[in-house]
């Protein structure tokens, strides 16, 4: 089914992100993760898709598993750089022959480690470029996700500048957008309101990446840009030798602003899992009370 046709639903969407384990060790326990999830009934799960295409078969391989072997609705990530346009069209036609129907699409970071890498000159350099190849090659057979940057892309010189690009990828075709994560529900107001001036319409749902590890999420956060409060970080500090601590402040924290997004109306939330389960049941059990349906 497609997700857009779900989000026109007045219930609230529960989303999650798992990515392509490297192990059949890792496999099983993402499998016992989405087990744990699976009776949330979430409206759907999506998997990620590394740089470059560095995970293309084992993406596949999980996206097929899940909608084969489970009763979840999936949906791809697909980047486009390093992909020639036929390579993108024979990855689609792929999904199509699979079943699926829905499918992020996202420009990618460049490839790790590859400092000669040539993007071919064919493809598709930026996200929005890949929407509208999805929309003039299969209409809308898939319904198609774009990202979303509150506080602006790491790339991106201005709000201003991010809008715009945004509204590309809303002009090329996209139905809805998930946003990176953050964790300053005010930045994603603003970034709302900003939105809505530029006659933007589409569902956002917002990312929440529950705080499990403070080393781990501060080196995200300083990859994608995300700011965390002076407050959190200080909280964090006290406890930054006491793993189990940090945890429970960290879901603390995402139940207060998951329900603060609910309260403002929030058409769904999205939670990258990083495959593990623990979290996001104990954050889900906190709010389920204000989400609606």
């Amino acid at each position: 089914m497609k997700i857009i046709e779900i989000l026109k639903q007045p219930k609230t969407s529960i989303s999650f992100e798992f990515f392509p384990p490297k192990s059949e060790e890792s496999e099983i326990q993402l499998f016992q993760t989405i087990k744990d999830l699976e009776h949330i009934n979430p409206t759907f799960v999506s998997v990620t898709y590394g740089a470059g295409g560095s995970t293309r078969d084992r993406t596949r391989n999980i996206v097929k598993k899940i909608h084969e072997e489970t009763n979840l609705t999936v949906m791809v990530h697909l980047t486009c750089l390093g992909h020639s346009r036929k390579e993108l069209i024979d990855i689609l036609n792929d999904y199509k022959s699979i079943g699926i129907q829905n499918v992020l699409a996202l420009r990618g970071d460049l490839p790790v480690n590859q400092e000669n890498f040539v993007q071919p000159e064919d493809g598709c350099k930026h996200a929005d470029e890949l929407v509208r190849l999805i929309r003039d090659n299969f209409g809308d057979y898939y319904c198609i996700a774009v990202a979303s940057y509150p506080e602006g892309h790491p790339e991106s010189p201005n709000m201003e500048q991010e809008i715009r690009f945004f509204k590309q990828k809303v002009e090329a075709g996209a139905d809805f957008s998930i946003t990176q994560m953050f964790f300053d529900n005010q930045i994603f107001y603003k970034f709302l309101e900003l939105v809505e001036k530029a006659g933007i319409n589409i569902p956002i749902i917002p990312g929440i990446m529950p705080i499990t590890n403070f080393k781990q999420i501060r080196k995200f956060a300083a990859m994608c840009g995300a700011t965390i409060p002076n407050e959190l970080i200080l909280e964090l500090e006290k406890y930054e030798n006491e793993p189990e601590k940090v945890k429970e402040i960290g879901i603390e924290y995402a139940v207060n602003q998951c329900i603060d997004l609910l309260k403002h109306g929030v058409k769904g939330l999205h939670f990258y899992t990083l495959n593990k389960s623990d979290a996001t049941l104990r954050i889900y059990d906190k709010i389920k009370d204000y989400i609606k349906g």
